[in-house]
């Protein structure tokens, strides 16, 4: 950016560090007197009060000596390493003891994570990107790592994945057996060859597999991954992450292992992008206030929810998905999202054998054998549109923090009809002014589809 556009960004970020902390409830702890009790996640604590057998998996900072410590002390199995801590099998009856321990301070169910489900790049304002206007932006040099269920062999994907990595304990790493990443992948990023372009095409792909056939995972597994894409960001030239995954809301974000290593990775530099989840609305269609997903709640996430285009490249006649969740946050209460995007009806590649296509044959759309595209609707579609455009904005400017990228996407969308802030959070995207705002240029109008489009000047969180 030229320097008078960062001040005015950093002014602006100043003012916005004042709104968050009004937007921003905190929950303090009383102080209890009597026995040690660790603060525990939603799901221990019902564990621990419903009783039962089994063994329970959980989330568990310190050493490695006080872990395996722990372990020993209640007949514990440390089943999985994370940075700072791990994951320990511990039987259900000794839970309750366990969550008394004076090396436990905090806990968290590794709870199951679970893909949120999906447009035109005419829509977004990324064609006018690629075409030149702006010297012709396609993502190139920017690293965008999928943590997913894997992204398949696709003509339209090979030349832009550049390292797979499963941590699920499956092999073969390059194999999407469920469907959902692949889709996502070439949401952010395809070639375009079979006539299906990603938004952002020059952009090349890190695929880490967390999801299995099953479309589900486990939270550790998604630590791991951001974990590694943190530690690998430079020889892969990582800036940004996309987490078209999670899990309800079970503690503050401020101790949830999941959101900590979101803000781990912001703090490396690494924009991350998170859908809101797909709880809009209950089976007979009431609308839901607060159903956004961790790690979206994350403040340091990009959260993104998902808009109905109806298959217009036109803005005006669109609306957000019934599905897509709303604000604020559960526990405490932020601001969410902070944007939306197309992610309704998002054809996209495909992996061809998976679950989704098996079970949906319906939803492919074009292409034969190991080359399909699907059609696909949700947060994760939305998810990935952002995360696309965030390449773009990074290759326009590679100086930009997340701060700054959050900041241009936020303030350059424009207003959705009929959405207000804890729906559409500032707007649906719009690329092009992000693009021109982010070289400088104030004047952030722009015309799509042969309308108007005015800022809306929203932006909130910790800018």
């Amino acid at each position: 950016m030229t320097q008078s556009a960062l001040a005015s960004l950093s002014v602006r970020r100043g003012l916005l560090c004042s709104l968050t902390a009004a937007l921003l409830f905190s929950i303090g702890v009383p102080a209890q007197a009597g026995p040690h009790k660790a603060r525990l996640s939603r799901d221990l604590a019902d564990r621990i009060a419903a009783g039962g057998s089994g063994a329970a998996d959980v989330i568990v900072s310190g050493t490695p000596e006080t872990l395996q410590a722990l372990a020993a002390r209640y007949g514990a199995r440390v089943k999985k390493s994370l940075r700072g801590g791990a994951v320990l099998e511990v039987p259900a009856g000794q839970l309750g003891s366990f969550s008394e321990d004076a090396d436990v301070d905090h806990a968290s169910g590794d709870v199951p994570v679970h893909r949120a489900m999906a447009v035109t790049t005419e829509a977004t304002g990324a064609a006018q990107v690629w075409d030149g206007a702006f010297k012709g932006f396609t993502g190139q040099g920017i690293g965008v790592a999928v943590i997913d269920s894997g992204v398949a062999k696709h003509k339209d994907l090979r030349a832009r994945i550049v390292a797979s990595v499963d941590f699920t304990g499956g092999r073969p790493a390059d194999r999407d057996l469920f469907g959902h990443g692949t889709h996502v992948a070439g949401t952010i990023a395809a070639s375009g060859d079979g006539g299906y372009q990603g938004i952002a095409p020059g952009a090349h792909l890190i695929s880490l597999r967390v999801l299995g056939a099953d479309g589900s995972g486990e939270t550790s597994d998604v630590i791991n991954a951001i974990d590694w894409a943190i530690d690998h960001r430079a020889e892969y030239r990582i800036r940004v992450i996309n987490l078209s995954l999670g899990h309800p809301i079970l503690e503050s974000y401020r101790e949830d292992p999941l959101c900590l290593a979101v803000q781990r990775a912001v703090d490396a530099g690494i924009v991350v992008v998170a859908a809101a989840g797909n709880l809009g609305k209950t089976a007979d269609g009431t609308p839901v206030v607060g159903g956004i997903i961790s790690p979206g709640n994350a403040p340091a996430a990009l959260t993104v929810g998902a808009l109905n285009t109806f298959g217009t490249a036109q803005r005006s006649d669109d609306r957000m998905a019934t599905y897509s969740s709303r604000g604020p946050t559960a526990i405490d209460g932020v601001l969410k999202p902070e944007l939306a995007a197309p992610g309704n009806k998002i054809t996209a590649t495909g992996s061809f054998g998976s679950y989704l296509a098996t079970t949906y044959p319906e939803r492919v759309v074009a292409g034969q054998g190991s080359h399909i595209y699907m059609q696909m609707s949700g947060t994760s579609m939305a998810s990935a549109v952002v995360a696309g455009a965030v390449a773009l904005l990074l290759e326009a400017n590679p100086r930009l923090t997340p701060a700054d990228a959050k900041l241009a996407l936020q303030l350059t969308s424009s207003r959705v009809n009929g959405a207000g802030l804890i729906e559409a959070g500032a707007g649906s995207v719009n690329i092009a002014s992000a693009v021109k705002l982010s070289r400088g240029d104030a004047s952030s109008l722009t015309w799509i589809a042969g309308e108007l489009q005015s800022p809306s000047g929203v932006a909130f969180g910790p800018i």
